[in-house]
C-alpha cells in the first residue's frame, strides 16, 4: 500500500502578492530556521555592540546601553536565498544610521561580524538612510537565539543571509571584504529582487 493517500498534495502555500514577491521564491506563513553553525547564548552581562574598524574612535554599547538608544518599530517583508519569502515581519531595534551615527568615518564598506565567528559585507549605502536595523524584539518578544537573538542585523531588501544572526558589531573598511557566505560562492550584493543568490547571477 501506497504511504502517500490518493489526492494528496500537501500543505497549501498561502498565496502571494506578485508585486511583493521577488521572481523564484515562495510565500511562507512559517519562519524557517537556516543557521551556518551551532547557535551561541552570550549572557547578557558579557555581551556589547561595536562600531570599529576606520572610524574616529570606536563605540561599544553594553547590553543595557543597547536597550536605551533611540528604537523604531519596523514592519517590512523577507527573503531567504533558499527562495522562501515571508511577509509582514514585525521587529523591533536600533537603525544602522544611529549607530553609525555615533562614529565619524569614510568608509564606504563593512563587515558585519557575529558571535560564532559569522561575517557578511555589505555596502554602506546598503544600510544607511533607514534600510537596516539591529534587532532584538520580533513580534513583540525577545528574540530568540534560533533566529538571532539576542540581536541581529536586518537588512530587509537583502536576500536574508544579509541580515547576520547574533551579530556584535560592525567592522567599518575602506575595500569591501567578503564574507562567511560570499567566500563560498554567494552574491556579493544579494538582491532578491535581480534574484542575486550566487557569483554570476
Amino acid at each position: 500500500m501506497s504511504p502517500i493517500s490518493r489526492g494528496f498534495l500537501g500543505r497549501r502555500r498561502p498565496v502571494a502578492d506578485p508585486s511583493r514577491l521577488p521572481p523564484g521564491q515562495y510565500l511562507t506563513t512559517d519562519f524557517p530556521v537556516l543557521s551556518a553553525g551551532p547557535t551561541p547564548h552570550t549572557p547578557l552581562d558579557e555581551w556589547t555592540f561595536a562600531i570599529d574598524g576606520e572610524v574616529d574612535e570606536r563605540m561599544s554599547w553594553p547590553w543595557a546601553d543597547f536597550l536605551a538608544l533611540p528604537a523604531e518599530d519596523v514592519k517590512t517583508d523577507i527573503h531567504c536565498v533558499t527562495k522562501w519569502s515571508k511577509f509582514d515581519t514585525a521587529w523591533r531595534g536600533v537603525s544602522v544610521d544611529t549607530l553609525l551615527g555615533a562614529v565619524k568615518t569614510s568608509a564606504g564598506y563593512l563587515t558585519a561580524w557575529s558571535d560564532g565567528g559569522y561575517t557578511t559585507n555589505l555596502a554602506v549605502e546598503d544600510v544607511t538612510d533607514g534600510k537596516a536595523w539591529v534587532a532584538y524584539q520580533y513580534g513583540g518578544s525577545p528574540l530568540h537565539p534560533e533566529h538571532g537573538g539576542p540581536a541581529r542585523l536586518l537588512v530587509p531588501h537583502l536576500y536574508f543571509w544579509k541580515s547576520a544572526k547574533w551579530v556584535r558589531g560592525l567592522r567599518l573598511t575602506l575595500d569591501d571584504e567578503p564574507g562567511f557566505w560570499e567566500n563560498y560562492g554567494y552574491h556579493n550584493h544579494g538582491d532578491p529582487w535581480l534574484e542575486q543568490r550566487y557569483q554570476g547571477d
